[in-house]
């Protein structure tokens, strides 16, 4: 078996790759279905394999089913239990609030998730030097669990106080809810979220349990649809780290899941930059609903500790990507003032841009760019999708340029630099804004619009170097195959290091590296790295910073001691002489893929021509290049036409293809 097959989910395509052992790859974008997105995956399947479905080793799979089941309200019914006196902290939330200066509050917990009648309290509880303070009430949690599965839940979620120390109550509620309310889903929060903060491991908790039946089945029929094509692969799924789960691993956990999104993109594109010679770089992956900015360093994508969906946390680790609703199908529209504005909102897949023919009546950035001659509509998506030219023109006519007294183009150019200038604000909020400089690091545009805007973006920002995929459109999913299938396991402890005897916690490091063993080995796989790390404070500190440990190091306390001041001393520029608190200890093992890099022979090459265009000063006559060889070179004024996506190369810029990657340089005048 030698053939790897990438399918990633997006708002409006679903992307698939299919690469064999040379590195020679197949792509495919088919329309999302967003009624069912497995179906999806099933028609992209269906097109990229005929016939050779016992050829596949791996099958790796990107999904927002998680998130989405979030954001539309349509996770499963679900129920809290938890300590005496406690129920209250998911409606409590935190003093912080998302929009300080809104006149109307929205919600800032997920209480509307949990109801005060199925936020159920037991006797129980856990002090926090992890000792049994009160015994668990075992009759009071039978009765808990009749009482939610009375109410209908398919799910429960359990959030004792301190379980992060001592997870034994937890664990024997599990048992004691699986007695008496057999089939439903439990998740316990010392397994979830082992750490200190009440609201935010509840609020992981509960978001963890209500995901478990909606993942169960999506996986449930991803597996089923690969049975019946004889795909013999196990079924692996990104999750929010940027690393990969078998779906076992991934139905026990689920919560993992609901930042992946826009991991796989990131991971692509560190690949690239690896590839191109380049440690460091931004990546910008332009969809048909939204654009994910990340940021690379040291040859992977930079990773933050939480993130939040729906305004909730999500104490998730996760790449650190900035999201804005900027795609392609983003609506352009008129305020009460006559403001132009584009987005938030998306046509998304259905009914789509205007130009879609499918209904859309509100025009979008996908339809600017057609009446801008930047998009071909015959060779659309491969030429998946004929777009109607006539009726993106009518609908910029009669909702903008009219209203505004302009001309289609004008209107059509005004679209696209309110895009522009929302992307650049976002790469400048990735770079600047947090103290990096832009021009001495290069952008890796993708996605299906990324190289229409990439050109724009990096001029505005002083960059002179663009480093693209060789299949930018479908680049989430050729993220799949570079990544490492990845487990983590972490423990609690909320101590001064000092006091904890350097056995125990070389003991903890082992049980936790045990752990991370046990479920690559139930993938089928050997770990090839393993990193240990711990979130760490000063006593009396409310925030933490993580600090890496040296993996099999005899004096883990004392080097987390010496990596949290020197760490604290860098994000602070101070530090001082205090008992350090570990506040979680955790330990992360990979297994790297060992495919080879994909190559440039599944990028469909095709008679040159000329257009006219708009190249981001003027109109003017492009040369449209389809496909470029290895060794090739093109200047600009020009677009490159792939199979997967469009490249605008304007005056002063210059595209050079390799084997593996595509080269755009800004030229000397």
């Amino acid at each position: 078996m030698s053939i790897e097959i990438g399918i990633d989910i997006g708002g409006t395509f679903t992307d698939a790759v299919c690469r064999d052992e040379d590195g020679a790859f197949r792509l495919l974008k088919v329309p999302s279905t967003p009624d069912d997105p497995a179906r999806a995956v099933g028609i992209a399947l269906d097109r990229i394999l005929p016939g050779a479905a016992a050829e596949v080793a791996r099958f790796l799979h990107g999904t927002t089913v998680a998130t989405n089941a979030i954001l539309e309200g349509k996770a499963a019914k679900v129920g809290l239990i938890t300590t005496a006196g406690f129920a209250d902290v998911l409606e409590l939330g935190r003093m912080t609030r998302a929009s300080n200066y809104d006149l109307v509050f929205g919600p800032q917990t997920p209480v509307a998730l949990v109801p005060a009648e199925r936020r159920l309290e037991v006797a129980e509880r856990i002090g926090p030097d992890g000792a049994v303070l009160t015994p668990l009430d075992e009759a009071g949690v039978a009765a808990a669990a009749r009482a939610l599965a009375g109410q209908g839940v398919q799910a429960v979620a359990i959030a004792f106080l301190f379980a992060f120390l001592n997870p034994a109550h937890e664990r024997r509620a599990r048992e004691v809810v699986e007695e008496v309310a057999p089939g439903l889903a439990i998740s316990l929060s010392s397994e979830v979220d082992p750490a200190v903060r009440e609201y935010e491991r509840s609020c992981a908790t509960v978001f963890d349990a209500a995901l478990k039946p909606v993942l169960d089945a999506y996986l449930g029929r991803i597996e089923a649809m690969l049975a019946s094509r004889g795909v013999p692969a196990p079924l692996q799924v990104m999750h929010s780290r940027g690393g990969l789960l078998g779906a076992a691993a991934a139905r026990s956990r689920p919560i993992r899941l609901t930042l992946s999104g826009p991991s796989a993109a990131a991971i692509g594109a560190a690949s690239v930059l690896r590839e191109a010679g380049c440690p460091a770089g931004i990546s910008i992956d332009i969809g048909g609903t939204s654009a994910d900015i990340a940021v690379i360093e040291g040859g992977m994508p930079v990773l933050r500790g939480d993130g939040s969906v729906a305004g909730f946390p999500m104490r998730v680790p996760t790449a650190d990507v900035l999201a804005i609703a900027a795609g392609g199908g983003s609506i352009a529209w008129l305020d009460a003032a006559g403001g132009l504005h584009v987005g938030p909102h998306s046509a998304g897949a259905d009914p789509g841009p205007v130009c879609y023919g499918r209904g859309g009546t509100q025009p979008t950035v996908l339809d600017a760019s057609v009446v801008l001659g930047l998009v071909d509509p015959a060779r659309f998506a491969g030429g998946t999708l004929a777009l109607d030219a006539a009726a993106a023109e009518t609908a910029i006519r009669e909702r903008i340029a009219g209203p505004l007294g302009l001309s289609v183009e004008a209107a059509a150019i005004a679209i696209h630099r309110i895009t522009n200038a929302a992307l650049t604000e976002a790469v400048r909020r990735m770079t600047i804004g947090r103290g990096s400089d832009p021009r001495a690091l290069p952008l890796v545009p993708a996605g299906g619009g990324g190289g229409l805007h990439a050109a724009a973006i990096a001029e505005e920002l002083g960059m002179t170097r663009l480093v693209l995929p060789v299949a930018p459109g479908v680049l989430a999913a050729t993220g799949l195959l570079e990544a490492p299938l990845e487990h983590d396991a972490s423990m609690g402890f909320f101590r001064a290091v000092e006091s904890i005897p350097e056995e125990a916690l070389r003991d903890a490091i082992a049980a936790l590296t045990a752990r991370c063993a046990a479920a690559m080995a139930r993938d089928g796989v050997e770990a090839d790295a393993t990193e240990v790390s711990a979130d760490a404070s000063f006593i009396g500190q409310g925030h933490t910073l993580e600090v890496a440990i040296p993996a099999g190091s005899e004096t883990p306390g004392a080097d987390l001691r010496a990596g949290f001041i020197a760490a604290h001393r860098a994000a602070y520029g101070h530090t001082r002489d205090a008992p350090v608190r570990l506040v979680t200890l955790r330990v992360v093992q990979r297994a790297r893929p060992r495919g080879a890099a994909l190559i440039a022979s599944g990028a469909a090459a095709g008679p040159a021509g000329e257009r006219r265009a708009w190249l981001g000063g003027d109109f003017a006559t492009a040369h449209i290049q389809r496909g470029l060889a290895p060794g090739e070179s093109l200047s600009g004024p020009a677009i490159l036409e792939t199979v997967d996506s469009t490249l605008l190369v304007p005056p002063g810029w210059r595209l050079t293809a390799t084997a593996t990657h595509l080269l755009m340089e800004r030229v000397a005048p």
